[in-house]
This record gives structure tokens, C-alpha cells and sequence, in this order.
């Protein structure tokens, strides 16, 4: 099984990358140049990627935590 500091960092990694696809979604948003107030329906373009990465960060997550627990 990999170090803290190994998991610690893949989850640094997962948590930025879905960051940025948070960060593109949101810009893709905002550049639709629709000037309307009705209501605005998002259709994510990296849906499976961005919860992919989130039940990674999750599980990792969950490991850090139980790993912190066992030291105390």
C-alpha cells in the first residue's frame, strides 16, 4: 500500500484537476453570450470525468482520515 505522502499527493492531483474542469465548465457558462433571464440549464461537458474525480477524492479522502485516525 502506497505512503501517506503518495496518496496525499494523488489526491492534491485529483482535487486540482477537478478544480479546473470546475473552473472550464463555469467559463463555458459564462461566455454564452444569451442575454435572457429565463432559466439556465447546465449540460456538463466533463460530467464523467468530473464525478470520476470526485469519488477518487472521496475514497482518498477517507484514507488520509482513517491513516490520521490510526496515528492518534
Amino acid at each position: 500500500m502506497s505512503n501517506k505522502l503518495e496518496i496525499l499527493r494523488e489526491y492534491q492531483q485529483a482535487s486540482s484537476k477537478l478544480d479546473q474542469l470546475k473552473s472550464q465548465e463555469a467559463q463555458i457558462i459564462h461566455s454564452d453570450p444569451k442575454e435572457t433571464k429565463d432559466t439556465v440549464v447546465i449540460r456538463p461537458q466533463f460530467g464523467n470525468e468530473m464525478h470520476h474525480l470526485n469519488e477518487e477524492c472521496m475514497q482518498l479522502n477517507m484514507i488520509l482520515e482513517a491513516m490520521d485516525a490510526s496515528e492518534d
